[in-house]
């Protein structure tokens, strides 16, 4: 080409020297046009073009490849393209200055690539994420490692064309850097392994509540990475834990319950020993007027009566016959009332149970399951159910048992001065 264009000019009386000057100015020139002609077309033709067609498809895998800007990215190569094409001719017979400029460009156009790979593995993951499978099954780590392993390898192209070498003389290097390499690449080995565990026994996945009180979290899970697992705590703190850390220690992971069909309430209510008697005829006739335990009542005097006429106990002192007591009689009312509770799922466990007495009273525990597993509506509906037993705990002629206050002290001092 050079020399077409010196015969050219020197046919026309243009000096041999000049015109070799001449012609690999132009040839130079006509380089560097041609590739702003190729980035103006890239740029304002063809991925505007793209840009025009992706947004009036119906698919969204190809809006989030626009989004993480891969074709914007990508487009950068038509201009070293065309330089990598060109300059060679136009500074042909300087090999030094070749080699420079064809070296120069292959580095430009492997970190535009490693950019280009970047955002399609972002994309990537992005799309994976719509899926339903994602819940489950996180792959951050794995894009993350394959990011490492691309780097790596760019890199030690870039250094072998720097450096004049062939990137076999380089990887072989590798081998007697190993033990090195293992403790640069510790945690991310180690995560890489831990991620594969994770993700091949669905451990934990994005969304997941999960507790860890040795690292002070207490959250969903925000991403599960290559190296570090970020939490955000009901606080709106963030807590990052070691990938590894799931591994080989053990947390909570709270996925279950928001997959069943209801949120676990297990609590006690204390009664005073002290109250806990056998219920007299009066009380039988006024809890009988209760309406959860209405038809329990009629029930259970009707029971007891045939029971102990059977058994000749009809004239028996009171502690000789089967009789009700007013704290079994107060759990037949809990009972009752969570069964006609609409936010309690009568399909899980339902339990509601005496307890061991011991220093604080005697324990009467409710272990039933809460329909909505929303943290705030489930709080709310707990607090309700327990507002109610407590408030109606005395109309069985019991009490609520709790350590003595100075308030309890002071009115005994009164009572016995008085």
């Amino acid at each position: 080409m050079i020399e077409v264009i010196c015969d050219f000019l020197t046919a026309r009386g243009v000096h041999q020297g000049t015109a070799a000057l001449l012609a690999r100015s132009s040839l130079t020139v006509l380089a560097l046009l041609l590739s702003i002609v190729a980035n103006f077309v890239a740029k304002h033709f063809i991925l505007k073009g793209l840009t025009y067609i992706i947004l009036r498809t119906e698919t969204t895998w190809d809006d989030i490849l626009l989004e993480r800007k891969v074709f914007d990215k990508l487009s950068h190569l038509a201009p070293a393209v065309v330089l990598y094409t060109m300059l060679p001719l136009a500074l042909e017979g300087y090999d030094r200055l070749i080699a420079f400029a064809v070296n120069s460009i292959f580095i430009y156009m492997l970190i535009i690539g490693i950019l280009v790979i970047n955002s399609f593995l972002n994309a990537v993951l992005d799309i994976y994420r719509t899926l339903a499978i994602a819940k489950e099954v996180p792959i951050k780590s794995f894009i993350q490692i394959v990011k490492v392993a691309i780097y790596c390898i760019v890199g030690i192209f870039i250094i072998s064309i720097v450096f004049g070498k062939t990137p076999l003389y380089f990887f072989s290097g590798l081998g007697a850097l190993t033990a090195v390499l293992l403790l640069i690449f510790k945690d991310a080995i180690l995560g890489f392994v831990a991620g594969i565990q994770l993700a091949a026994n669905k451990m934990v996945a994005h969304g997941d509540w999960i507790e860890m009180p040795k690292y002070g979290a207490d959250g969903d899970v925000l991403e599960v990475a290559l190296t570090t697992v970020k939490v955000q705590n009901w606080d709106k703190t963030i807590t990052t834990i070691p990938t590894y850390a799931l591994i080989s220690e053990s947390f909570k992971n709270w996925r279950g319950m928001q997959q069943s069909g209801g949120r676990r309430i297990k609590r006690s209510v204390y009664i005073d020993i002290n109250t806990v008697t056998f219920c007299t005829d009066e009380m039988i006739e006024r809890f009988s007027k209760i309406r959860y335990i209405a038809d329990y009542m009629e029930k259970k005097k009707k029971e007891l009566a045939e029971h102990n006429t059977a058994q000749g106990l009809d004239d028996a002192p009171p502690t000789s016959k089967r009789q009700l007591t007013n704290v079994g009689t107060f759990r037949a009312y809990v009972i009752s009332y969570l069964k006609n509770h609409p936010m309690v799922n009568q399909d899980m466990t339902f339990l509601i149970r005496q307890l061991a007495p011991g220093e604080h009273g005697l324990p009467i525990e409710i272990y039933v399951f809460c329909k909505d597993k929303v943290w705030a509506h489930y709080e709310a509906i707990q607090s309700d159910i327990f507002d109610h037993i407590l408030a109606v705990v005395p109309e069985f002629d019991l009490k609520v048992f709790q350590s003595p206050a100075g308030t309890d002290f002071k009115e005994f001092s009164h009572k016995r001065s008085a």
